[in-house]
């Protein structure tokens, strides 16, 4: 399982740049109470790394990552839509897709999204 206070960022020095697909994909947003709620579901999958800085969370994963407006809802109490989900993300890296009105998904690989376009 990935831990959420492992460094993600890496020196320059120790970077090596490949011709290949990475996988990764993820979000970065503001701490806020809807980040943290964001947070909080997608921590309870193993695959999904998140990493909680002074001002800021991240959200990492590899191939695709779903987010559920309907489990971001129940742990923040609130309604949660696609568009208020996207106005709380600051960036992501990765294919943004909106699936259907409960879920956004992430892709690690491009390939993966055509499906939804």
């Amino acid at each position: 399982m990935l831990q959420e206070n492992d460094n993600i960022f890496k020196s320059m020095k120790d970077i090596t740049f490949e011709d290949t697909i990475s996988h990764q994909c993820g979000i970065t947003m503001n701490d806020s109470v809807e980040a943290r709620a964001i947070a909080d579901v997608m921590s309870r999958h193993d695959h999904i790394r998140v990493t909680y800085m002074p001002a800021m969370i991240r959200i990492d994963g590899a191939g695709k990552m779903e987010f559920k407006m309907d489990e971001i809802s129940e742990e923040l109490g609130r309604v949660m839509t696609p568009h208020i989900f996207e106005i709380s993300t600051s960036t992501h890296y990765g294919r943004m897709v909106m699936i259907d009105d409960n879920t956004v998904a992430l892709f690690g690989d491009m390939n993966d999204a055509l499906a939804y376009e």
